[in-house]
């Protein structure tokens, strides 16, 4: 599966979902990382797991999880022979109650996870440890009993300092230098008691001056009274340094010593946050466990897509027994495309062993491949058309295809001539399904209709339209194709059913009352007299009378080809009584016999049901002045009808 696959589906902006229930870094580039893989019982323990942990979640979400990124650090630094410095061991101590905590976390969860609850128990006790640094480290410091030696020199060094003090006191009180001094103050520099003493008496006040003041006047000097006892302060703080570090190291050795439990330990917690951000992530969404298949069977229940949350509309769908590829018919914005993408995204979900947004029992199966080819994929490096850039990566799914292969085309064909862009998505189709892949395609050709119904292993399927709200239900019916439902909606909008009979009669070659569908009594033609009035316009020897006019071939937005030039035209109203049409050929009105005109594809097949065909045939400005009119009524400016 390329990168292509991945991002065209939403599969990274899954794991980025995931990741955010991490709470270690170390996790979070596990998920990262997580991608599809074949080993079905690989698949199934995985999804057993996040089960279970799911379970232990309901009975309690505190999971005691400690970050791990300090932990590998310190132990890379013991590794290279530098001690842990004693405001890092805080952190080793927490780390170690951790783990402890962990396992008494566990210890009651085995009856609701057996298999998940085990993994804990591989981390060895290290309560001994870390009795062992906490009797040692006390608010970020080395305690004065961490060892009997610190102990007495941290005692010495209370008495000496206590001293020297008392004995500077006593020198300030003294009539020997009260003389010399600026003020009675014993102040310390650079660890030492000095005397504050008038410049000019410098001289008069043995021992070392050690400071100045920003005027200069006063300079602070070490009496050599205090010098003696100063040096004995200053050996004792030495040993005493020398002791801490000791202490230091030897409890970076007895945490070195227990380093494999400690990796073990940052192994079994790191595998949790990954497997309970997991657990996390899928109550989020309400997913479900999954049955994995071999034999290329897709049973979903009531999907959906997971970013769409809530607002998705749930997918069924039972595809596999007797068919190999579908075909998906439905009108633009139907949901044709989040079908094609929840199946494909939700298969890879599966086969990454995570749960799937569906209901309980849903089936997914197992695929080598998944092949896309979604959206306009155009590359601007390149310089690439859409057609061109789309049709790159076809050529490429064609190569790689094979028997274990989900492929998932949307719109094949589109972007270039609608009839050779129909044969192409045809043989494509063709050539797909002969190299054993299992296919859904999405496509507005109604060739490829008739050629899924007519073609082994092929079924068509279409996206709902709901008649009565004239709007799509984004949900998927197999066993049938997509109709134009041009006709229900005429007749829900109110066109007169005599005329709906006939035009479905001569689409069906069969009859249909339309009378029931509304409550005619004495309809408006108001589009009549529009049509009428554009006839005369140019000059048709009589208006346009669609009651008594022949009986249709075209329909507005049909694509049509003038046979006796070759040049590609769309249809705008008609026929009249003696079978003439208004065909627009690029930006001309014609009048053309329906003799001389050759449907070249339905523009019912081309644009959606509720499609605004003023785009088309309209001007921008008519249409900006039908517009303020629908909304107001705008003095002095009349439309006139283009």
């Amino acid at each position: 599966m390329n990168q292509q696959t991945f991002e065209v589906l939403g599969f990274y902006k899954i794991l980025e979902d995931i990741e955010a229930y991490a709470k270690t870094n170390l996790a979070k580039e596990t998920i990262r990382k997580l991608r599809p893989i074949h080993d079905k019982r690989k698949m199934e323990q995985s999804i057993k797991e996040i089960e279970e942990a799911i379970k232990i979640i309901e009975i309690s979400s505190s999971v005691p999880i400690h970050t791990l990124d300090e932990m590998s650090l310190y132990l890379s630094q013991a590794k290279k022979g530098i001690y842990i410095r004693a405001d890092q061991f805080p952190f080793v101590i927490s780390f170690l109650e951790h783990c402890t905590k962990l396992k008494q976390f566990m210890r009651d969860k085995e009856f609701a996870a057996p298999n998940v609850s085990l993994y804990v128990q591989s981390i060895p006790d290290v309560r001994e440890l870390t009795e062992e640094i906490t009797r040692c480290i006390r608010h970020s410091n080395v305690d004065d009993y961490a060892s009997s030696d610190l102990a007495y020199l941290r005692r010495q060094l209370s008495i000496l300092t206590d001293r020297v003090k008392e004995k500077a006191n006593q020198l300030v009180k003294s009539k020997k230098y009260a003389s010399y001094l600026q003020d009675k103050i014993v102040s310390e520099r650079n660890g030492h008691l000095t005397l504050s003493v008038k410049r000019e008496y410098k001289t008069k006040m043995p021992g070392s001056v050690l400071d100045t003041s920003a005027s200069g006047a006063t300079v602070f000097i070490e009496p050599i009274e205090l010098a003696d006892m100063q040096a004995e302060i200053e050996t004792m703080k030495l040993a005493e340094e020398y002791e801490v570090e000791r202490i230091l190291y030897e409890l970076t050795e007895k945490l070195l010593a227990e380093e494999n439990a400690i990796n073990l330990a940052i192994e079994t917690m790191h595998y949790y946050d990954v497997l309970f951000a997991k657990a996390k992530y899928s109550r989020a969404i309400d997913a479900k466990s999954p049955v994995l298949t071999d034999d290329y069977m897709i049973h979903l229940k009531e999907a959906r897509h997971p970013m769409l949350g809530q607002k998705a509309v749930p997918l069924t769908i039972l595809f596999g027994e007797e068919h190999r590829a579908l075909v998906i018919t439905g009108p633009n914005t139907g949901g044709k495309t989040v079908t094609l993408k929840t199946i494909g995204l939700l298969t890879m979900m599966a086969q990454s062993g995570l749960l799937i947004p569906a209901k309980a029992g849903s089936k997914i199966a197992i695929f080598q491949h998944i092949f896309v080819d979604i959206g306009d994929g155009q590359s601007i490096e390149q310089n690439l058309s859409t057609f061109s850039s789309r049709l790159v990566n076809i050529i490429d799914i064609l190569r790689k295809t094979n028997d274990r292969s989900l492929v998932l085309l949307d719109e094949l064909g589109s972007g270039t001539d609608p009839g050779e862009g129909m044969a192409l998505a045809i043989v494509i189709l063709e050539q797909l399904y002969q190299k054993g892949a299992t296919l859904f395609a999405t496509t507005h050709y109604s060739e490829m209709k008739e050629f899924a119904d007519q073609t082994e292993g092929f079924l068509n399927g279409t996206m709902e339209f709901d008649i009565v709200t004239l709007r799509p239900t984004y949900k998927l019916l197999l066993g049938q194709s997509g109709r134009s439902q041009a006709f229900e909606i005429a007749s829900k909008l109110g066109l007169h059913p005599e005329l709906i009979e006939k035009a479905h009669e001569i689409t069906y070659k069969k009859y249909r009352n339309f009378h029931d569908d509304q409550n005619v009594n004495d309809p408006s033609y108001k589009q009549q007299v529009v049509v009428n009035k554009y006839a005369r316009k140019l000059g048709m020897t009589r208006p346009v009378d669609t009651p008594r006019a022949q009986e249709p071939i075209f329909e507005q937005g049909d694509n049509v080809i003038l046979t006796e030039t070759n040049e590609m035209g769309i249809v705008y109203q008609g026929p009249d009584a003696q079978g003439r049409y208004i065909v627009q050929v690029r930006q001309e009105k014609r009048i053309v016999n329906q003799k001389r005109l050759k449907l070249y594809i339905k523009g019912t097949e081309l644009y959606p049901e509720d499609y605004d065909f003023d785009i088309i045939f309209k001007s921008k400005e008519y249409r900006k002045i039908s517009k303020q009119q629908k909304r107001k009524y705008v003095e002095d400016v009349w439309l006139e009808e283009e």
